[in-house]
């Protein structure tokens, strides 16, 4: 490590500056009223000092600092250079802007003190009010600029400190927003799967059908639910589309399914699990005139729409059942559906496994459970269980 690293041209510029500006006032024969002990040629060696300790103020203010000090001491012993004096005053500003925090607190306080006790030394010397001079003297040459460097040291410090700031801030806000990004595509895939997938599994159990029966009733029927779960998946994703595009919506469509449309849901998977032997029934527990807030009737609409997507897909003949159930701090919602049991007589639909992970995703964003597998039932038949308590503050369910 380089013990005098190369100055700043700054630094440079105040260093010939003041050795020109003191030379040319030793030429003229201008001097600052030093005791003259020294000849008058002696001036240029604190001079010439001084210049070179400026190079030092910003990499190294301490030894210029300490430098300066013996060089203006030193002064006094001469007939005195002013350029020698401002010089120094700027030593003293530069140690305490570019020094460490601690000689940032230590160089004011002892200007100070030599400026009182200086003034103090004089008057008791002197006796005469004339001597305080001496002490605002003093203290131009070393408080003020110390106290100066320490006033802008701290605007610079709370200006970095503001600045860090505001890039965490930043930063932070870029976190968010990659979140909300995150979270909102995650939410609109769960839309984008519930609302479709049900027609689609529709559409692909039914056109096998038809491909495989070369009955002209069966296929007239399938080709109608077909059509029917067309016309209803392309207006759902109209829906969804018009939401993405229009950037003011609010959180949740305006037009989002609500638990009353679940007798047309049930019905719907009722026809479309016909040929599959399936019925589907709903046991809706809940008292009435129960109001319940927006996103959990939304959260379980898309429950049972997906578990009754998932029995036309998987389940064995028999009945899938729907039952909700509102307790006045919880909304239960549990679908139930004959599970390896049997072949079925009609076709079944591949799965990806995303509805199971959209339902969890969407109990747990409103802080409640869920959990889906196997049980045996008391008629010894494998039940598939899918269970979800949806949590409901009281004062939202009596809206």
């Amino acid at each position: 490590m380089n013990p005098f690293p190369r100055p700043h041209r700054f630094d440079v510029v105040i260093a010939a500056v003041g050795l020109a500006g003191g030379l040319l006032m030793w030429a003229l024969g201008l001097f600052s009223g030093g005791s003259g002990l020294l000849r008058w040629g002696w001036t240029l060696v604190p001079l010439t000092a001084m210049a070179a300790l400026e190079l030092l103020r910003r990499t190294r203010p301490r030894i210029a600092l300490l430098g300066g000090t013996a060089a203006v001491v030193a002064d006094q012993f001469t007939s005195g250079n002013l350029a020698t004096v401002l010089m120094f005053t700027d030593v003293v500003y530069a140690a305490v802007l570019y020094g460490t925090p601690a000689a940032a607190r230590r160089i004011p306080v002892t200007t100070g003190l030599i400026t009182v006790t200086t003034t103090i030394g004089y008057l008791a010397w002197f006796r005469t009010p004339q001597a305080l001079l001496l002490g605002i003297v003093t203290g131009l040459v070393c408080f003020a600029p110390a106290t100066t460097g320490a006033l802008v040291r701290n605007h610079r410090d709370a200006a970095e400190a503001a600045t860090l700031r505001a890039e965490q801030t930043a930063l932070l806000a870029e976190m968010d927003r990659a979140q909300a990004v995150v979270a909102e595509r995650a939410r609109m895939a769960r839309e984008l799967h519930d609302m479709v997938a049900n027609h689609l599994s529709a559409i692909a159990i039914h056109s096998t059908a038809a491909l495989s029966l070369d009955e002209p009733a069966t296929t007239r029927r399938a080709l109608t639910v077909i059509r029917e779960n067309s016309v209803d998946g392309l207006a759902e994703m109209r829906r969804l589309i018009g939401l993405l595009r229009d950037s003011g919506a609010a959180t949740e469509p305006a037009a989002a399914p609500t638990l009353a449309g679940l007798d047309a849901l049930v019905a719907q998977a009722r026809t479309n699990g016909a040929s599959s032997g399936l019925d589907f029934t709903l046991r809706d527990e809940r008292p009435a005139g129960a109001a319940l807030p927006a996103p959990v009737e939304l959260a379980a609409y898309r429950i049972v729409q997906e578990s009754l997507t998932n029995a036309l897909k998987h389940a064995s003949p028999g009945t899938v059942t729907a039952a909700l159930a509102h307790t006045g701090r919880a909304l239960t919602v549990e679908v139930s559906s004959p599970y390896g049991d049997g072949e079925r007589p009609g076709p079944r639909a591949p799965g990806s496994g995303a509805g199971l992970v959209g339902m969890r995703e969407r109990a747990v964003l409103l802080g409640g459970t869920f959990a889906s597998g196997p049980e045996p039932s008391e008629q010894g038949r494998e039940i598939w269980w899918v269970r979800a308590e949806l949590p409901v503050q009281e004062g939202e369910s009596q809206r």
